[in-house]
């Protein structure tokens, strides 16, 4: 089964860009490309790759050595399998995408997504993004097939931590207190609730600039000096702060330093984030189940 499929990238970034300026008179900054060697300036045509194998000495890769390279040049989404989600680490995801379907493509697309819902399951495919494989998943979200590609197994670094090789014991009660204060703010997640606070504050610092208006700098909350650190009693502060967040009555901890966990109420209403613009086109491509290469735009189910 082919599905001709156009690609959308379904993120974006809200970081507040700048450009490096001169600090006197705000022009633009400008690099040139010079060689390290000789100290030319280099135009893209005189460009090329190179892998650098340690010792000062570079393999320079040209345009024939990468044609011959197993790359798909297919716009097509090959399918390998079908997997349960919960058996992919998210540590694995990188970029998503929403795909939409291509001319005649709307049932075999409606198709493939309903079997996939009701099978529970993530295809698992390979895509060809530019001029680099990539593993990838294929799933259902808000009725739409949603392309989220993979670091390969051999990118995900292991961690190399010195504790991981220490026997460090903890008390029961410390690990009841632990637990209360994950009870007691525990709820459901709901992203619209969370601000980028710092962008926010940097919005405004902007818009004062543009207006000709004096930056008011907030106040900093005073930090206690460092000391060292009562576990039972950092872990107490911080259920009874979670509690007046939320409006619960402190109750009184017994001796044993154990404490009930209380009831669970919901997160107080935060304001809402903007509702994000539309995605812009990436690529088009075919999600498809057999292996052979064929057009995006020419297939159909």
């Amino acid at each position: 089964m082919s599905i001709a499929v156009k690609l959308y990238s379904a993120t974006e970034e809200k970081d507040i860009r700048f450009h490096q300026v001169h600090r006197t008179d705000g022009g633009r900054i400008k690099y040139q490309r010079t060689c390290s060697v000789d100290g030319e300036v280099v135009s893209y045509d005189d460009i090329a790759k190179g892998y650098d194998i340690g010792g000062g000495e570079m393999v320079i890769l040209t345009d024939e050595d990468f044609a011959d390279l197993p790359l798909s040049t297919s716009r097509a989404i090959d399918v390998l399998e079908f997997v349960p989600a919960e058996q992919i680490d998210p540590i694995l995801f990188a970029k998503a995408y929403y795909l939409e379907p291509e001319g005649q493509a709307a049932k075999p697309y409606v198709l493939l997504r309903d079997a996939l819902r009701d099978a529970d399951r993530v295809a698992i495919v390979k895509i060809a993004i530019r001029q680099r494989e990539q593993l990838a998943t294929l799933r259902v979200r808000d009725d739409v097939l949603v392309l989220n590609t993979m670091m390969w197994p051999d990118e995900v670094r292991t961690p190399e931590f010195g504790f991981l090789d220490d026997d460090i014991e903890t008390r029961p009660a410390e690990l009841a207190m632990a637990s209360s204060l994950i009870d007691s703010m525990a709820g459901s997640f709901k992203p619209d609730e969370f601000t980028d606070n710092y962008r926010t504050a940097l919005q405004e610092v902007i818009d004062a600039k543009v207006e000709g208006r004096e930056v008011v700098q907030p106040e900093e909350a005073e930090e206690a000096p460092a000391a060292a650190i009562d576990l039972m009693a950092a872990l107490k502060a911080s259920v009874e702060r979670a509690r007046q967040a939320r409006g619960e009555d402190q109750k009184p901890s017994g001796g044993t330093g154990e404490a009930s966990p209380p009831a669970k109420k919901a997160a107080a209403p935060r304001k809402k984030a903007a509702p994000a613009k539309k995605a812009a086109p990436a690529k088009s491509t075919t999600a498809r189940k057999t292996t052979s290469a064929a057009k995006a735009t020419k297939k159909s189910a």
